[in-house]
């Protein structure tokens, strides 16, 4: 079939000794257990077969047909009936048998699923009666009518405690704890001849029976009903829960999961005598709905005779637990099988769907039999060859070849005969595997001959050690002597001399293409003494860097070397000089002299920070600079600093005529004379004089400046810089007041302090010594009459060790305290007793 739509059941012939019993007789019935099979034949013979076909056992029951086979749960005990009325129940395991002959053809027998168990003897026959036999006292056995007079009994299943019969009116279902009938579901089609058309019966499980007559199939659920509506009804009823019509007449149905399998037996028009006649029957999975179905797959079978068959010759058997389906046709007997993972694997390998059955076979890889990850991974690779999508068999061999070094190398090969080399370059492993230096430098050279940028790129990627790097280097080298100035060539030259530890080849070529890793090479190697004699054009390529670089490795490469090494270059040497002294103020102290050339030529922003910064830079050279250079605010500062305030004064005044200026210089310098110069520069200049009278008034008095001013002089806003002194006067009268007020306070709170302290007792005890006999201060004879001198300080002396006062002051000092300072705890405390 070329259908897109994976079929549900895979099928096989029931061959060995089936083969050898079809060749001379004809199939007529068969049933199946979990255990072996058993098959009834036109020649009433009983075959039990296991469940690849082989003969166990054989049974010659009767001349004729084997109408049906019973068998009950345990597979211990079984039941046959044959088209001469002939009825036998057996044990295949013990000498317990039952014989019975009636006079019209017996078509069904069941024996009850427990048949094994004593008090469960029971079976019934269908003929045009259906009969219960049930073994009683001294094992005798007791026939009992269930039902007649509807025509002959067609068919019969028994499950659990409910047994469901067919005769030519329609199914029967009987309690047989109740012996109570609980249901009759009448024929559809009744124009179809029964025995032409019989009846299929299969129950899903203790509850559900199948029903499935001419082209109808009804599942019937039986339920228990409800205490209240019994009256004289019985105890349980059938409700229909799906009713729907086939396409095709009905040999048997049997059910998978919540599923249908249906044997459908096929009439066609023949295109070449235009006659009807009978075509292959159909292997059909449905799903159930409330009033039809959705076909879920649909298999033709190619039976042996099915020319010649009838519906009545099909019969679909099933295997609970293994769900496996077998077709009983006369000739041929066909097991259908639910497809594992194997055979989806196979399906999809036929339909090309390579991707799908190699994921399929990862997730089942412990389940699958037949096929091998490996296996089915080369032959998606070969197809993805086959259709030109190399990159993406490439990408595919990374996970299907995995450590596999012998298949990769394969698969290398395989790709260099198509000319494709390049595509699997990007997934060759580089660790674990790694193969074969030969196959790395195959790719390698597949690349340098038609592109260098890939070529690039993988010696970026790779690890050296991949490959024959002194082979590799040669056939760069000679690409380059073709085209000398390729930058990608000369780049990728470097890394690999990089690898081969030839730094200072490496160095050279980055150097001349001015390439970033330059200064990575030169730290990641410690190649510091190849850079000494480069140190000019490793600053014109990045000055920042290789500054900070020369910087950090001051011990590898000497400030002296640097600054030798680019004499001839001033300007970088300013960068290197000045990026230095940021750093430490001194480490370059005996290079200040020159670096004020070096800041005046190319940096005179950051020439007066470092004259305020250096102190070993030579003041008189830098004011010769500066005054032959004109550069004022650098000639004032030097000035004030060599003490020259009032000429550094006198240069702000007339170089630049900034007032503001010269009042700040005479704030910072806080030199009378020096203001007394700037009154008089300023006291012909009006706008100087306002200037002055808006600033000064803190620092000079005002009334200094407004006497020397000649009368009649026109001050531009004279009256506010008046207003403003006034203001600024009375301000410093409200501050004064106010630190008055505040002293006051504080002096006035410290001296109540010290009067509270100098009120407090002093303890005086054993422990106390006199400070200058250094005895006890008490007596041993506290009765004795003693003085004794105690100061605020705490120093206690006997008063008569205490020195005479030289002094006629009435207030007596601490001698120890008066030699250090005389303070406030010092005074005297006059103990007498």
């Amino acid at each position: 079939d070329e259908s897109e739509e994976e079929p549900k059941l895979k099928y096989e012939r029931l061959s060995n000794g089936v083969t050898e019993i079809l060749q001379k007789d004809a199939a007529s019935c068969m049933t199946v257990h979990e255990k072996f099979l058993a098959l009834g034949t036109h020649y009433g013979k009983v075959y039990l077969l296991d469940v690849q076909g082989n003969i166990t056992q054989k049974f010659d029951v009767s001349p004729v047909k084997i109408n049906q086979i019973s068998l009950d749960e345990s597979g211990e005990h079984m039941g046959v009936c044959s088209e001469d009325g002939k009825v036998q129940v057996f044990g295949l395991y013990s000498a317990e048998e039952f014989h019975e002959t009636f006079d019209c053809p017996i078509k069904i027998v069941a024996v009850h699923p427990q048949f094994v168990r004593s008090h469960f003897k029971q079976f019934v026959t269908g003929g045009k009666k259906l009969l219960l036999y049930e073994r009683g006292w001294m094992n005798r056995w007791k026939p009992s009518i269930l039902h007649e007079g509807e025509g002959n009994i067609r068919n019969v299943k028994w499950r659990g405690h409910l047994v469901a019969w067919a005769n030519n009116m329609g199914v029967k279902i009987l309690d047989m704890i109740s012996k109570q009938r609980i249901t009759n579901v009448p024929r559809d089609d009744i124009s179809l001849r029964p025995d032409m058309y019989p009846c299929s019966l299969c129950w899903k499980d203790n509850l559900t029976l199948i029903i499935g007559w001419g082209n109808s199939v009804k599942i019937c659920s039986v339920k228990e009903r409800h205490a209240s509506e019994m009256r004289d009804l019985p105890n349980r009823y059938v409700e229909i829960v799906f009713q729907f019509d086939t396409e095709f007449y009905i040999s048997g149905l049997a059910p998978i999961c919540d599923q249908l399998v249906i044997l459908s037996y096929v009439k066609e028009i023949s295109d070449k005598t235009a006659v009807e006649c009978c075509a292959r029957p159909r292997l059909d999975i449905v799903q159930p709905l409330p009033e039809s179905c959705e076909e879920i797959s649909s298999d033709a079978l190619t039976v042996r005779g099915f020319q010649e068959n009838e519906c009545r010759d099909y019969h679909l058997e099933y295997s609970e637990g293994e769900s496996l389906f077998y077709i009983i046709s006369p000739r041929d007997v066909v097991v259908a099988k639910e497809r594992d993972q194997d055979d989806h694997i196979d399906w999809l390998l036929e339909k090309k769907k390579y991707e799908e059955a190699l994921m399929a076979a990862e997730i089942s890889q412990k389940t699958i039999k037949k096929h091998k990850i490996l296996d089915i991974g080369l032959a998606y690779v070969n197809h993805l060859v086959e259709k030109g999508e190399y990159d993406l068999a490439a990408r595919k061999c990374q996970k299907i070849l995995g450590k596999n070094t012998e298949l990769w190398e394969f698969e290398v090969y395989k790709f260099k005969e198509i000319g494709q080399l390049k595509a699997i370059s990007p997934y060759l492993p580089r660790r674990d595997p790694v193969l074969k230096p030969l196959i790395y430098e195959m790719v390698l050279h597949e690349f340098l001959e038609s592109d260098y940028e890939g070529f690039a790129t993988l010696i970026k990627e790779w690890p050296g050690d991949l490959y024959n790097n002194t082979i590799i280097v040669q056939a760069v080298v000679d690409h380059l002597k073709k085209d000398p100035q390729n930058r990608t060539l000369l780049r990728t030259l470097a890394e690999l001399y990089t690898y081969d530890q030839r730094y200072g080849r490496a160095l050279e070529i980055y150097l001349t293409l001015r390439h970033k890793d330059v200064f990575q090479l030169i730290h990641k190697h410690n190649l510091f003494s190849s850079i000494r004699d480069k140190i000019v054009l490793l600053m014109d390529f990045d000055s920042e860097k290789a500054v900070d670089m020369l910087l950090d490795n001051e011990d590898k490469i000497s400030i002296d070397r640097v600054v030798e090494e680019l004499e001839n270059r001033p300007e970088l040497q300013h960068v290197y000089l000045h990026k230095l002294f940021k750093r430490d103020h001194h480490k370059g102290q005996r290079y200040h002299e020159k670096q004020i050339s070096l800041y005046a030529e190319y940096d005179r922003p950051n020439l007066l920070p470092f004259l305020r910064d250096s102190t070993h830079c030579p003041l008189e050279k830098a004011l010769e600079i500066c005054q032959q250079r004109n550069f004022v605010e650098e000639t004032v500062y030097l000035l004030s600093r060599m003490g020259n305030s009032r000429s550094a004064l006198k240069m702000i005044m007339e170089e630049l005529q900034d007032v503001d200026k010269a009042i700040e210089f005479a704030k910072e310098q806080d030199d009378g004379e020096l203001w007394e110069d700037l009154i008089l520069y300023s006291i012909d200049k009006p706008p100087f004089i306002t200037g002055l009278l808006n600033n000064i008034g803190t620092h000079v008095d005002p009334i200094l400046l407004i006497h020397r001013i000649k009368e009649g002089m026109e001050i531009p806003n004279l009256r506010d810089s008046l207003v403003k002194i006034l203001q600024d006067y009375n301000l410093q009268i409200l501050l004064r007041e106010g630190c008055k007020k505040i002293l006051v306070a504080d002096s006035l709170s410290l001296l109540k302090k010290m009067h509270r302290t100098q009120m407090k007792g002093v303890l005086v005890d054993e422990e106390n010594i006199c400070e200058s006999c250094l005895s006890p201060i008490l007596p041993s004879d506290a009765s004795k009459c003693f003085n004794v001198v105690v100061f605020h300080c705490r120093h206690m002396f006997h008063k008569e060790c205490l020195p005479v006062s030289n002094t006629i002051s009435p207030v007596q000092f601490c001698n120890i305290c008066s030699a250090k300072h005389r303070g406030p705890g010092s005074a005297i405390l006059e103990m007498k007793k």
